[in-house]
């Protein structure tokens, strides 16, 4: 089983789903559920009870989110925290 969690960020899949049918492989995934968390975990992240460091490695205001996709992409950046 090939599984992944958060929706793609490119069009085209970088595997060829007719590869997966033969040797009996399931593909799957889905959206990150975290709209369902982030009015509870969001004051903890913000006054420090919980520490997001390992995951979240940047941080950027509403202008630099831009920039925060190909930092993800190009791995400079596992997660980039956005600050209004």
């Amino acid at each position: 089983m090939i599984s992944r969690v958060g929706v793609p960020q490119y069009e085209e899949a970088p595997i060829g789903f007719g590869s997966l049918f033969r040797p009996n492989l399931r593909l799957a995934g889905g959206p990150a559920p975290v709209r369902a968390y982030i009015e509870e975990l969001m004051p903890d992240i913000l006054n420090g009870t919980i520490e997001p460091g390992k995951v979240l490695d940047a941080t950027t205001n509403l202008d630099g989110v831009p920039a925060g996709y190909p930092d993800m992409a190009d791995r400079k950046s596992l997660k980039v925290l956005v600050n209004p």
